[in-house]
């Protein structure tokens, strides 16, 4: 996936963007803003890598949290909502998740939530079990993830 190309066709579509990152600590936005010109595309970035954050900056609750937790597909939709509604793009990617090292029988090392917002249609979630593939490789395989994600939200939004 050429980032590249995804910002050329949000900018052509009028499409801005924001992040809304836990486990990727801001990966997803700098992958976007490392390309000459993403400001036009690029509207925020929320890196939100505590519980706190996620409630104070995303509205996240806590009810949400506390029965499902944080690497969730719920908090993942709360998360891109969040960043939806604290912004101004039409088009919000989240990323939560377990990075290693560590993890549980419930949730392991490598599973990542993500979520997909923008306006007029619900809101697409989704996890992925990267495997215990070590930290680093955890953090790039969901960041090129969540931008594929944003590939296929612009496409939906091509489409409407």
């Amino acid at each position: 996936m050429n980032v590249a190309d995804l910002l050329e066709r949000a900018k052509a579509q009028g499409v801005m963007i924001a992040t809304a990152e836990s486990c990727t600590g801001g990966m997803v936005a700098a992958a976007l803003t490392d390309i000459p010109g993403s400001s036009a595309v690029v509207e925020r970035g929320f890196v939100t890598y505590t519980n706190t954050a996620k409630q104070q900056m995303l509205g996240v609750h806590a009810e949400t949290l506390a029965a499902h937790g944080a690497v969730s597909e719920q908090v993942a939709r709360e998360m891109a909502e969040g960043a939806l509604r604290n912004s101004g793009a039409q088009l919000t990617v989240s990323v939560t998740g377990i990075a290693g090292p560590g993890g549980s029988e419930f949730k392991p090392e490598g599973r990542v939530c993500f979520g997909l917002a923008t306006g007029g249609v619900p809101t697409r979630t989704e996890t992925v079990d990267f495997g215990a593939l070590g930290r680093d490789n955890v953090r790039i395989a969901a960041r090129d993830h969540a931008l594929d994600l944003l590939s296929q939200g612009l496409f939906s939004l091509a489409q409407k």
